[in-house]
């Protein structure tokens, strides 16, 4: 699990939330920066993984953001030692348009959502607000606590989710899209409302985080176990248990 000791004093003390901007543009790391001071947060940047990992350490941010694409030790590498120290910090990776390659494997280690260079810094700043809001939720409690289809649960309070007897570990963004269908169990839920109600934004159709999360969600669930996900051509998604055939 994540150390969230600094990051909860940050919340009950009603400070700033804290993000840090990795990236090794000088002049695109400072101008995400600015955006998000204005939007209010309290933000650092560093210009390579190296200090990335130092600044981490000492600055505690409620989100990262992170180029992919750096000398040395590049995004990836950074995420994956985050998530080998047991940090779950959520991550939005910044990416090139054509790297399709290196978006699936920052979600497949532990990366929560992505934007594509060039990108809206307005769509930005909505993503990394998205993300601290799922981040935070893990801190609510819920008198209706569980979650269940079939042989699937999900503590909303622990945010422990077993098939069966199996623990499965997710990343916030896959918690909460799973949350989606969980609620909804055996209906069908457009990929406008699973976008809209996780990344808080408007569905335009064309975006493919919501297919790219459900295709690590299945592979996640579904191991060598009979799927639950079923897609719903040209609709959506449903979740069932595995014997409602």
């Amino acid at each position: 699990m994540r150390t969230q000791t600094s990051r909860e004093v940050n919340t009950a003390r009603d400070q700033k939330p804290r993000v840090l901007v990795v990236d090794d543009e000088p002049a695109l790391s400072d101008l995400v920066s600015m955006a998000l001071r204005y939007e209010g947060w309290e933000t650092q940047v560093a210009s390579n993984g190296a200090d990335a990992l130092a600044a981490i350490r000492e600055f505690a941010p409620d989100v990262l953001v992170l180029d992919i694409m750096m000398p040395g030790l590049d995004g990836l590498e950074v995420l994956q030692r985050l998530r080998d120290e047991g940090d779950g910090v959520p991550v939005l990776f910044l990416t090139a348009r054509d790297s399709m390659q290196d978006r699936l494997t920052g979600l497949d280690i532990g990366g929560d959502d992505y934007v594509t260079k060039p990108f809206s810094l307005d769509e930005l700043v909505a993503r990394v607000h998205a993300l601290a809001r799922r981040s935070s939720s893990k801190l609510r409690v819920t008198d209706d606590a569980v979650l269940r289809v079939g042989d699937l649960s999900l503590d909303q309070n622990s945010f422990d989710v077993r098939r069966g007897d199996d623990v499965i570990d997710l990343t916030s963004t896959e918690l909460e899209v799973l949350r989606v269908l969980m609620e909804n169990p055996s209906r069908v839920v457009t990929k406008a409302h699973i976008y809209e109600s996780v990344w808080h934004g408007e569905f335009d159709g064309s975006s493919t985080v919501v297919e790219l999360n459900i295709s690590y969600l299945r592979k996640k669930i579904e191991a060598a176990k009979p799927p639950m996900i079923r897609t719903v051509r040209g609709v959506g998604y449903m979740i069932r248990p595995a014997s409602d055939d």
